[in-house]
């Protein structure tokens, strides 16, 4: 079992930057690759971003790519998404999510894939 606890989410203007933070505690934590979903009212979840268990791998969405980072923090169990250059488009309930990886390879954007999530965060930015 792998909990996972969103935070940082918030109101911004257009242009501006926020960093979510995914908090990601239990059995074999260190060996989960972490992702970022998003969904937007009356629209589908969208996968934004991965990286895989130990930090080696990442990847991106299209839409985000440019504008948002991943990293990890393996001493805080904690992976981050820096989001810059904000867009209403981004507005939605962001969440994160985990899946076992203990080769350190996985960076999937395919949320089936993902076992366990987050209860999401607010991001809303304005125009």
């Amino acid at each position: 079992q792998l909990q996972l606890v969103e935070s940082g989410g918030g109101l911004v203007q257009t242009g501006g930057s926020l960093r979510l933070s995914c908090v990601f505690t239990g059995f074999h934590s260190d060996n989960h690759a972490i992702g970022w979903f998003r969904q937007a009212p009356g629209k589908e979840r969208e996968a934004i971003a991965c990286i895989s268990s130990k930090g080696t791998r990442t990847k991106y969405a299209d839409s985000v790519k440019g504008r948002f980072t991943i990293s990890r923090d393996s001493a805080k169990s904690t992976v981050y998404l820096q989001m810059d250059s904000l867009e209403p488009e981004d507005t939605a309930v962001y969440y994160c999510a985990g899946h076992l990886d203990f080769t350190d390879t996985s960076v999937s954007l395919l949320g089936p894939v993902f076992d366990y999530w987050g209860q999401g965060t607010q991001v809303t930015v304005s125009s």
